[in-house]
């Protein structure tokens, strides 16, 4: 019975703060108190304090939990095979800035407070890391070693957060030549035969 109680209770905490996490991307973050969250969860904001000591401690926690499931959402749309890089690179920016572009916009938005700020870095070094062990993982998937696959990873998604936030197309394509540019040298010289039929 315990189990089931904590179980949930962690599901009823992660609706919460999904959707105070779509209430603020979608009105902002000085737009919003306890009382229209409350409202947005569709309970009283009493019951808010059940599940976080105050405001600040909502923000913080439903900032990571929703980026993460973000970041979740956008590994699930990886290739499978290097012939879907391509369309992968070239179509990913977009569909991330159509449904997530609110979310990086308000996540940056709270990052960059001063009294965020530490919380800030302490999800980008989890960032750092998880993404590094993405790499791992596509590594078997795409017969790219790690090492090359990894930076290539960080460029793609600096790329793709960048053009959610400002929508900025001359910023993504010089990003994406040089993505493209990195995986077609190691496509050429790793694996010729691949060169004409898989170059993004």
């Amino acid at each position: 019975m315990r189990v089931r109680n904590e179980e949930e209770y962690s599901r009823r905490k992660n609706e919460i703060m999904e959707k105070c996490f779509a209430c603020y991307a979608e009105k902002g973050l000085g737009s919003v108190g306890m009382k229209e969250l409350a409202k947005a969860c569709g309970f009283s904001a009493a019951n808010l304090y059940t599940y976080f000591r105050d405001l600040d401690d909502l923000i913080i926690q439903a900032t990571s939990h929703c980026m993460k499931k973000v970041e979740d959402d956008f590994m699930e749309r990886a290739p499978t095979d290097v012939s879907q890089l391509k369309d992968y690179i070239e179509k990913i920016p977009y569909w991330t800035a159509h449904e997530h572009g609110k979310k990086y916009r308000l996540m940056y938005q709270i990052y960059t407070q001063p009294k965020y700020h530490e919380y800030g870095k302490f999800y980008f070094e989890g960032i750092n890391q998880r993404y590094s062990t993405y790499g791992r993982k596509l590594e078997k998937i795409l017969d790219i070693p790690a090492d090359i696959i990894t930076p290539l990873i960080f460029i793609f998604v600096r790329a793709c957060v960048h053009y959610a936030l400002f929508e900025d197309e001359y910023f993504l394509q010089a990003q994406l030549g040089v993505l493209k540019k990195g995986i077609s040298m190691y496509l050429s010289q790793i694996k010729p035969e691949t060169k004409e039929e898989h170059q993004p």
